[in-house]
């Protein structure tokens, strides 16, 4: 959801200027590992969690463009679309507001069709469309795993890349 949906890092950069200017900020373009706890100089972990914790945080991440219509036009097309997302650790609002998110976002519908969890290896499907670029899980995943564009994964070389103005020439 976060990175492919809703875009998770321009909230993220606005946040965090907001609360913590004095800090380095690191642009999204600079960043070269999906977790920003690696991508931020040590020390700033808890900074970190105080604003990915925060009310408000996920229910107000902006919708990434082409990604609702990309979602309906793969159920048009006959496909069992799911959401699956991970929560933070410290979970109390992120899981209820992923649940708005998609409400608001994607319509109630969506919010019947979201599978939440830390392990997603766990889950069977045929497609894994995800910005995190490594999944490692109790057991081999099911699915193939398609990279969602981001500039901290843009090193890998082995996987699909898409977007939402190329998903449907890549995954043809």
């Amino acid at each position: 959801m976060d990175g492919v949906l809703a875009d998770f890092e321009t909230r993220f950069l606005e946040e965090w200027k907001r609360k913590f200017p004095n800090h380095p900020k690191v642009p999204l373009e600079e960043r070269k590992t999906f977790y920003l706890a690696e991508s931020y100089p040590g020390g700033l972990k808890k900074e970190i969690e105080i604003i990915l914790s925060a009310p408000g945080f996920y229910e107000n991440l902006e919708a990434i463009s082409g990604g609702k219509e990309a979602l309906a036009k793969m159920q048009k097309l006959g496909h069992d679309v799911f959401i699956c997302t991970s929560p933070i650790s410290k979970y109390e609002n992120c899981v209820l507001e992923k649940y708005r998110w998609a409400e608001k976002n994607l319509g109630f519908e969506w919010t019947k069709k979201i599978i939440m969890t830390k392990d997603k290896a766990l889950v069977f499907g045929d497609i894994l469309i995800d910005d995190k670029p490594e999944h490692k899980g109790a057991r081999k995943p099911a699915w193939k795993h398609v990279l969602f564009e981001a500039p901290y994964n843009k090193h890998v070389k082995d996987k699909l890349r898409i977007t939402w103005s190329n998903w449907e020439r890549i995954l043809e």
